[in-house]
């Protein structure tokens, strides 16, 4: 197990094997999305409250979700690359950031137009809206501090302090509906009984949320792929591979 890891953490097998992986997320991804966006608009039926304006959480939830889910792969592989000073997970953590950005801005900005009708109002400070705006804030300053220090090494050891610094915020998101008295609703898929909301509406949910992550690993193979070519740029492997594309 741990040659495997040694294997998959070199450069240029990470290289070759995304390449080979990216169009198999890639194809996967669209097929799913497609199959949650059909039963999401066209066959979950109405909300007997909401009507079909609660149709924006098969949106909504699971860009929440990836939200936390790539912060903490963030964290986690900024961790090892502080400990172990393996490149790999370095790229594989300031790669993550501007997914993990980007998916924190949806969620807020479909919680704004799902708020709005149901709760009269755009924006309120509420506990969870609060902390998941605080969690796109970490978001940015990793991304600034990657793009601000010149050398690679260095900013990934102090983008990866400042996410872990973060993460602190993950439980504060998680569990704010249940600490603090919010407007925001409460958990009603992650129940430990089970969850409240009818198969019909959780299907599409998951396939979302599925196609969500495989979307995340394509994005992310993809950027990671760019970001060893430009950190492993003067290796051999490398000039070897620029060679052959000119020979093309």
């Amino acid at each position: 197990m741990w040659a495997f890891l040694q294997k998959f953490s070199s450069p240029k097998y990470f290289y070759t094997l995304s390449g080979r992986l990216i169009p198999w997320f890639g194809w996967l991804c669209l097929a799913i999305l497609l199959a949650g966006l059909y039963y999401g608009l066209f066959v979950a039926p109405p909300d007997y409250q909401q009507k079909d304006s609660y149709r924006i959480m098969f949106i909504h939830v699971p860009s929440a979700w990836m939200s936390l889910f790539i912060y903490m792969v963030m964290a986690i592989t900024g961790a090892i690359g502080l400990i172990w000073r393996i490149k790999l997970a370095e790229v594989i953590s300031a790669s993550s950031a501007p997914i993990g950005a980007s998916f924190t801005f949806l969620a807020l900005v479909t919680g704004a137009l799902w708020g709005k009708p149901m709760w009269g109002t755009w924006w309120v400070w509420d506990a969870r809206l609060t902390s998941e705006l605080i969690l796109l804030f970490l978001y940015l300053g990793v991304i600034a501090l990657n793009s601000a220090i010149e050398d690679k090494r260095t900013a990934a050891r102090a983008s990866s302090v400042l996410a872990l610094v973060g993460v602190v915020n993950i439980p504060i998101i998680h569990y704010s509906v249940e600490w603090w008295n919010t407007l925001h609703q409460g958990p009603t898929v992650t129940k430990f009984d089970a969850p409240s909301i009818h198969l019909s509406m959780l299907i599409p949910l998951l396939l979302m949320a599925v196609a969500f992550k495989l979307y995340y690993m394509t994005v992310l193979l993809m950027r990671a792929r760019n970001e060893v070519l430009e950190r492993e740029r003067n290796t051999r492997w490398v000039q070897e591979l620029a060679s052959a594309h000119k020979a093309l």
